[in-house]
């Protein structure tokens, strides 16, 4: 039982620990599950993730069949080789496996709280607190949060009396700690982003993080500005910038494949769906395809590769949390133009600059 792990990985006994514990998950996902509780020495509200048992052995030996695949490939295929997808691959591997000691998510959690507090963006958004001294390698106790997913549009106007600031908010501390923090949340789908009930924006599950080398980093400021603004050659070009290639690239070839991607993704639009909630009401919520974001993520990056480029690992991770805040920006702040208004500021949040949330 899920008791028995918790015991095990902690060294006493449950009681001793939680006053009381939720032997029904609040959440479950392939590799873990969460679940209400309240501290023994205080009381507070708390979350515990639990990994699954048996998920280590069985991801260890599927990534690593996957990985000693893609590197056989490779070998086979000089144009694999040539690819980024031994590097993708790895990435995969990397951070799934990473997932599996929680050790890891308590650090990332620290360093971005501690990002939060050098930068005085406390006021506007938070991460849970995780309690160390009792949590392991297969178990993490961390602050409960409550408040609703950045999709729910009738929850946030509950919280929050501009939710297009609050999207503001969200956006500018995320790029600035793309910048300006040892990692940053590369996972930000709308489970993962909350508006709290003080308005604040809650950032959680630091499983997955990534980190930008200061080498890729002017690229990188390019293609997202080229991006804002539908620029496919500024896009070619920074993508030329950022990639490593041994041949000469055809700027406007590729700038072409890059338009094509552009064009399918202002085609997309994200669909509402109605939901009855527990007091008999309704509300709305949007419903984001993960497989149409993937989907484009992987196409700009063949298109990289069909004109000789191989990508940064660094790359997939951040273009795939920007593909999420353009379709977030499509539903709470559909008017709002990131580049051109002053509230965002994808390398610095102005002092003052968003404070009605």
């Amino acid at each position: 039982t899920i008791e028995r792990i918790v015991e095990k990985e902690l060294g006493r006994p449950i009681s001793s620990v939680f006053r009381s514990f939720d032997r029904t998950p609040l959440a479950s996902a392939s590799v873990a599950q969460v679940h209400a509780a309240a501290l023994a020495s205080t009381g507070e509200e708390v979350v515990v993730k639990v990994l699954k048992p048996g998920v280590r052995d069985v991801l260890q030996a599927d990534l690593g069949f996957l990985y000693i695949s893609a590197r056989v490939l490779g070998f086979l295929s000089p144009a694999l080789e040539r690819s980024s997808l031994v590097d993708l691959v790895e990435e995969i591997r990397r951070s799934m496996l990473g997932e599996l000691d929680f050790r890891l998510e308590l650090q990332n959690l620290e360093t971005f709280r501690e990002f939060l507090v050098a930068n005085d963006l406390t006021s506007i958004a938070a991460a849970p607190r995780p309690f160390k001294e009792v949590s392991s390698e297969q178990v993490l106790v961390m602050e409960r949060f409550r408040g609703v997913p950045l999709t729910d549009l009738d929850g946030i106007r509950g919280y929050s009396t501009n939710p297009e600031a609050t999207l503001i908010s969200a956006l500018n501390v995320w790029a600035l700690s793309v910048r300006n923090c040892e990692i940053f949340h590369a996972d930000v789908h709308a489970g993962n982003l909350l508006v709290l009930k003080d308005g604040r924006v809650g950032f959680i599950d630091f499983g997955i993080v990534g980190r930008v080398p200061p080498s890729i980093w002017k690229a990188l400021e390019r293609l997202g500005s080229s991006f804002v603004t539908n620029d496919s050659l500024g896009m070619a070009q920074a993508l030329i910038e950022m990639g490593a290639t041994d041949k000469e690239v055809n700027e406007e070839r590729l700038a072409a494949d890059v338009s094509s991607i552009l064009a399918r993704l202002t085609s997309l639009e994200p669909e509402l769906r109605l939901r009855r909630d527990d007091t008999g009401g309704v509300d709305m919520q949007v419903d984001f395809d993960e497989v149409q974001v993937t989907e484009l993520l992987l196409d700009i990056v063949r298109a990289a590769e069909d004109n000789g480029l191989k990508l940064p690992r660094e790359f997939a991770l951040l273009v795939k949390q920007a593909l999420y805040f353009d379709r977030y920006n499509r539903v709470l702040a559909p008017n709002l133009d990131p580049l051109r208004d002053l509230r965002v500021d994808l390398g610095l949040v102005r002092s003052g600059a968003v404070i009605d949330v």
